[in-house]
């Protein structure tokens, strides 16, 4: 995450040093920021913080394209002694740093975790060169027995897929084991399970927001927008009040707020890194109109959903618990704010909305991903499908 330090130049004006790092051994980026004199403190804070989010993305943006330019193979200092590269060398100095150039924070933290606690400690000592596909069969289906989700197994094989496919393709080994190792079959009893709750119905949505008139206005405001534009939970926690458009009743997608071990709370760009714009309903509306005029008698900020009796934002943790606590509440199995994501996009389809649109709305780079996820038949839809063949081959007399 970019830092920031207060200075004075030559002439002492007031201005800003923003360092972004590079990596350990390597020199940060830095540039110097000037703010207007007659911005107040606020605006000046306000403003710093939005020109280090935009720089360090830069900077981001730049760093990868300038590793993907290098004619160097990135598995050169293994070149030439391949047989005793073994998994934990090839994963630690080769595969995560080239991986954390393209991935988010949270994605290396997760992939990091895989590795520490599922990968090197079975195979990590072995030869790259010489694992083969039933070790690594074996490894996925041993995790399987242990009780993990399926979507758990499938970062675990993405994991490996991509570990030995690099050292394929930069001829660390001269085969690909993991083309001859199956990828993980989803279980009868988790997919029936699953696709069951993968979205709320109408009837069922109806029902859970009209529970809101029990919770906090926060909260309120909060459940209400996950419906309402079906946007990620970091995206609405780092939603400030300057994204608001009060006029055409829209929001501006600019920053994702996530939440790491090792990095604590922080900002990122949004998930395909564009911001988007998502109109927002009356009611939501309403609402935040009704937590801006609180939140400003009470505790001013520059987020919208924030601490209690802080300024601060929200952590990006304490919707989904929150969530949980709701819907064992108003028994609503398995609420989470993923679920009204999954809702507010598949309610849209299954009612006529084009997916190009909704795909759009939701931040996805491609229309095909929202396809595959977000839409789930149900009887209404099913019934509409079935009325359209007909109307289609009606004969008039």
């Amino acid at each position: 995450m970019a830092s920031t330090k207060e200075m004075y130049d030559k002439k002492g004006k007031r201005c800003f040093r923003i360092t972004v790092s590079r990596g350990h051994g390597e020199k940060p980026f830095s540039k110097t920021w000037y703010p207007s004199e007659k911005w107040s403190e606020k605006t000046v804070q306000r403003k710093l913080k939005q020109a280090a989010f935009e720089f360090e993305s830069q900077c981001k943006a730049e760093q990868s394209e300038s590793i993907a330019k290098k004619k160097t193979p990135i598995s050169a200092p293994f070149i030439g002694d391949t047989d005793q590269v073994t998994v934990r060398q090839y994963a630690v100095e080769t595969f995560m740093p080239i991986k954390e150039m393209t991935i988010s924070e949270n994605t290396r933290y997760t992939y990091q975790m895989f590795l520490d606690k599922h990968i090197l400690p079975v195979i990590g000592d072995c030869c790259l060169e010489d694992v083969k596909p039933p070790v690594l069969s074996r490894l996925l289906v041993d995790f399987q027995r242990e009780g993990y989700s399926f979507g758990s197994t499938i970062k675990l094989y993405n994991i490996l897929n991509g570990i030995f496919k690099m050292a394929y393709f930069d001829c660390t080994i001269e085969t690909k084991p993991m083309e001859r190792v199956q990828r993980p079959i989803c279980p009868r009893t988790e997919s029936s399970t699953s696709e069951a709750q993968k979205a709320l119905t109408v009837e069922q949505l109806r029902y859970c927001l009209s529970c809101l008139k029990k919770v906090s206005l926060k909260w309120q405001t909060y459940i209400m927008l996950c419906a309402d534009t079906g946007c990620r939970r970091g995206e609405l926690c780092g939603l400030q009040w300057q994204d608001i458009n009060w006029i055409e009743s829209t929001i501006i997608i600019r920053r994702n707020l996530q939440y790491t071990k090792d990095k604590g709370v922080y900002v990122e760009p949004t998930k395909n890194g564009k911001e988007r714009v998502v109109d927002i309903g009356e009611e939501s509306l309403l609402l935040l109109r009704k937590l801006y005029d609180t939140q400003k008698r009470a505790c001013p900020s520059e987020w919208v959903f924030t601490q209690k009796r802080s300024s601060e934002p929200i952590h990006p943790h304490s919707p989904t618990k929150y969530f949980k606590k709701f819907g064992k509440r108003n028994s609503i199995p398995n609420f989470h704010p993923h679920l009204l994501r999954h809702t507010s996009a598949s309610v849209a389809i299954t009612s006529g909305a084009d997916v190009a649109s909704v795909s759009a709305r939701l931040g996805h780079s491609d229309s095909s991903v929202t396809l595959r996820m977000y839409t789930h038949a149900n009887p209404d839809s099913i019934r509409r499908a079935g009325q359209t063949v007909r109307d289609a081959i009606r004969i008039n007399p």
